[in-house]
């Protein structure tokens, strides 16, 4: 009874941050307190739990680090002006046949490239979204079609802060996660290609807004310099470059073309890597504005405190009876419908793609691992549920919060194909990749 009261006041403290807007990190706070006082109750000394999730905090770090490298990378991206470059030549190919399906291919590079649902949304998706609307094209389409492209990168890029947390909180390399990732996603990207070719034909664009483009060569120094970032951190892993060291290479490399050729200082590219990118002339520089250090460090916290969690739920066993339940219910509807079940359960409940992932990995992993699964199988499963999932939900931050930066509403998301094409297509085919 009192694992199930802990989880109540965890639960209700979680929607009550997200109610008032305050971190979620107070109610991950709450909830530690609340699981140690029952592993207390069950014998347990504080000093013994505190190790119990020490362990699996140093696990974590790696992730952390990570995390805050990604942080100072997407800030270089935006003071090198690499982020821009490809918005630039994107708008160049457009044609007005094919919008939502350039759309969707950019988006798609552009986040697998940098790793970030956000930062895309922000930067190349408020710009799509407006030259939509100035070419009369459907903004709910345009707003699925970058949904989709964003999500495409945070899912399966090599520098996806979720991606490396589902690596860190499994046990499991980031580089062949990412490869099974592609090769499940594949089909759900061809899908999501036919549907943007018919959406683009069926509502195809009156034409593009040359003052945008205008605007963006007087306001950037657009060098082609700036696509080497890009071609570092998208290269080097075809090469067996370890993640951080092809995120430093890029960081490197933009720092350089930020000094070199867009005439910035190395004090201000500093002050950008740790704090992100400001604008200082307003304009289209606006829509760059973000990054850097600091925008990791919530994520970063709460990646930390939840790794205590499995410490503690691990070497309590306090999570035994349910996840008992659970195994039985794997064996009988399979692991990975029992996975969406959960995905759609912690996301509702959570709102947030970074803890509904952390509890469905806490609550099924020993399921998986004594039902005869790997913990390969683990994290792609969740890669294939959760990690979009919940940001399909509308109440989720996920999906409320790109939705907002694009100017539409929930009514956009039957037309993120790609979001949901995956769980779909994965539930039919998953034998093939998983025999056992």
């Amino acid at each position: 009874m009192e694992l199930y009261i802990a989880f109540g006041v965890f639960i209700a403290t979680m929607l009550a941050t997200i109610a008032t807007g305050h971190s979620m990190i107070i109610a991950l706070l709450v909830g530690l307190v609340a699981f140690l006082a029952v592993g207390r109750k069950r014998g347990f000394a504080l000093k013994s739990m505190m190790l119990m999730s020490r362990d699996t905090l140093k696990d974590a770090l790696l992730v952390v680090k990570v995390m805050l490298i990604i942080g100072a990378l997407t800030a270089v991206w935006r003071v090198s002006g690499t982020i821009i470059i490809f918005v630039y030549y994107g708008m160049k190919i457009i044609m007005p046949p094919i919008f939502l399906l350039v759309t969707f291919l950019l988006c798609c590079l552009l986040s697998y490239a940098i790793g970030t649902s956000f930062g895309v949304a922000s930067t190349v998706g408020v710009i799509f979204m407006a030259l939509a609307e100035s070419g009369g094209v459907n903004p709910l389409l345009a707003g699925g079609a970058v949904m989709s492209g964003i999500y495409f990168g945070d899912r399966c890029s090599p520098v996806s802060s979720s991606a490396n947390m589902v690596a860190g909180i499994t046990g499991t390399q980031i580089y062949d996660n990412v490869k099974m990732m592609l090769k499940t996603g594949l089909l759900p990207f061809l899908a999501a290609l036919a549907a943007y070719v018919v959406m683009s034909v069926t509502n195809p664009m009156n034409g593009a807004d040359s003052a945008m483009m205008t605007s963006l060569e007087e306001e950037f120094t657009l060098s082609l310099w700036a696509f080497i970032p890009a071609i570092i951190i998208i290269g080097l892993p075809l090469l067996k470059v370890g993640v951080i060291r092809a995120m430093a290479a890029s960081i490197v490399s933009g720092v350089l073309i930020a000094w070199l050729v867009q005439g910035e200082t190395l004090l201000h590219i500093a002050r950008v890597m740790v704090l992100g990118y400001e604008s200082s002339s307003g304009g289209m520089s606006s829509i760059l504005e973000g990054g850097g250090l600091v925008s990791m460090l919530e994520v970063a916290v709460i990646v930390g405190i939840s790794s205590m969690y499995s410490g503690i739920f691990s070497g309590t066993h306090m999570l035994d009876n349910l996840q008992e339940k659970l195994g039985n219910a794997c064996t009988r509807f399979g692991r990975f419908s029992v996975m969406l079940m959960m995905s759609v359960a912690m996301s509702s409940i959570f709102c947030n793609q970074t803890v509904g992932t952390l509890m469905c990995s806490d609550m099924l992993k020993k399921p998986y691992l004594d039902g005869g699964g790997t913990k390969e199988e683990l994290a792609i499963d969740m890669e294939n549920s959760v990690i979009l999932i919940a940001c399909i939900l509308p109440w989720s931050i996920g999906c409320s919060v790109p939705l907002a930066l694009l100017g539409v509403d929930m009514r956009a998301l039957p037309f993120a194909v790609f979001m949901y094409a995956v769980p779909i297509c994965y539930f039919f085919t998953k034998k093939k990749w998983f025999r056992n």
